[in-house]
């Protein structure tokens, strides 16, 4: 079973003269595919996502990435609620509902967020699981706090995942990681395209839920 486990991790290819396991390539394109069906609201968003979590896994457990590594399995965790909550939360004329958070929610959010780092950094760094514990906090309560509020429909969900960005591209080229992160810069830019597509979609809905309300009022 560990020969199994650790083929991916040994072999690859080589990109632009660093050599890519076949566990990292497959795992940051699945992850880059999460990105761009998230934005179209796709169901298949999610067992995408879980390929992705058990690939990259293995990725950071091998670079001694531990904040990292054992977010995925967090992230497992959350993907097969999202895959729950967005069948459940379906409209039938614009597909999985989404909707901008409430003032409480956006403060509430950041708080968990902010204090989730403040928890895990210091955790990571008396259990000297991360060589980088405060950065690897950052990218793990981020993407926690993301992928929550991308399975409650929340537009701002992708903010998060900038903020995420912001640390994950500098500490995958530290780790040696430089094709993650190319992938990581890329996913920065679907996020922003996600972004707006996903206010768009949250006003088309808004308006469409005010003329019915016109409607039935006259």
């Amino acid at each position: 079973m560990e020969e199994i486990a650790g083929w991916p991790l040994r072999h690859g290819i080589v990109v632009l003269g660093q050599s890519v396991s076949w566990a990292e390539l497959v795992g940051q394109l699945a992850a880059l595919a999460v990105v761009f069906l998230a934005r179209l609201r796709a169901l298949v968003t999610w067992p995408v996502q879980i390929t992705a979590t058990v690939l990259l896994f293995l990725v950071y457990a091998g670079a001694e990435l531990g904040g990292m590594a054992t977010r995925q399995v967090l992230i497992m965790v959350i993907s097969v609620y999202g895959w729950w909550a967005w069948r459940r939360g379906r409209d039938a004329v614009h597909g999985v509902a989404v909707r901008h958070g409430t003032n409480r929610q956006r403060v509430g959010t950041t708080a968990v967020f902010l204090a989730g780092v403040g928890l895990c950094g210091t955790v990571f760094a008396a259990l000297d699981v991360s060589w980088a514990p405060w950065p690897d906090a950052w990218i793990f309560v981020g993407t926690l706090v993301a992928f929550w509020a991308q399975a409650k429909g929340f537009v701002e969900f992708w903010l998060v995942w900038l903020a995420v960005d912001a640390i994950s591209v500098p500490l995958q080229i530290m780790s040696g990681l430089w094709f993650s992160a190319v992938v990581y810069v890329v996913f920065a830019g679907l996020v922003l395209h996600g972004w707006f597509g996903w206010r768009r979609v949250e006003r088309r809905r808004r308006a469409h839920r005010g003329s019915r309300a016109n409607s039935v009022a006259v």
